[in-house]
Order: structure tokens, then C-alpha cells, then sequence
């Protein structure tokens, strides 16, 4: 069964930073480019960061170049996203999954930016 299990979200200040952890089961996470996507209050989700899965190159949406850091770790079965410098705009429900042939999304991780 595949399953996605995001964590590490919650109340970060303007500037602080988070972790996000993905963690993988059910299909062969090691061959397969991973996504980390978000999905704001009132709006549609939206891709974030992608990892490739061999030579983990690495793409970012122009709004998070800079402060966000994605990265994997095959044997874990886990992506995750760093972030820094957090701004309000940041403020969503952040999802990993496939960069394409998405399976079931997992619950997400709540992430809120405010003073």
C-alpha cells in the first residue's frame, strides 16, 4: 500500500526556518523523481521543489529559490525540505508526491508564517 507521511510543520516567525520530512512506503521511492508542493488557503496546490532520483539535480518555483532546500535519502525512503527564511506567503499545507504518475497524497504538514 502506498502511503506518504509528511511532518515537521507549525508556527515559524517571519525568517525562521522548518524542516519537512516525507516519509515513503509502498512503491520503489529510490527510482522515481519526488516533489515537495504546497497549497495556500483559497488556492490551488502548487509544485514547490522537485529531486531528480540519480543524480538528485535538483528545480525550485522562482518564489522559494534561495531559501528552500530539497534533498532525499533513498535508503530512509524519505524527501525532505528545508526552509529559511520564511516569509507569510510561505503559510500553506505542504504535500510531497511523484513528479509525475502521482499516487494517493498523504494528510500534508500545516505550515504557518507569523509574527
Amino acid at each position: 500500500q502506498v502511503q506518504l507521511v509528511e511532518s515537521g510543520g507549525g508556527l515559524a516567525q517571519p525568517g525562521g526556518s522548518l524542516r519537512l520530512s516525507c516519509v515513503t512506503s509502498g512503491f520503489p521511492f529510490s527510482v522515481y523523481p519526488m516533489s515537495w508542493y504546497r497549497q495556500a488557503p483559497g488556492k490551488g496546490r502548487e509544485l514547490v521543489a522537485s529531486i531528480a532520483s540519480r543524480d538528485r539535480r535538483t528545480t525550485y518555483a522562482d518564489s522559494v529559490k534561495g531559501r528552500f532546500t530539497i534533498s532525499r535519502d533513498n535508503a530512509k525512503t524519505t524527501v525532505y525540505l528545508q526552509m529559511n527564511s520564511l516569509k507569510p506567503e510561505d503559510t500553506a499545507v505542504y504535500y510531497c508526491n511523484k513528479v509525475a504518475n502521482l499516487v494517493p497524497w498523504g494528510q500534508g504538514t500545516s505550515v504557518t508564517v507569523s509574527s
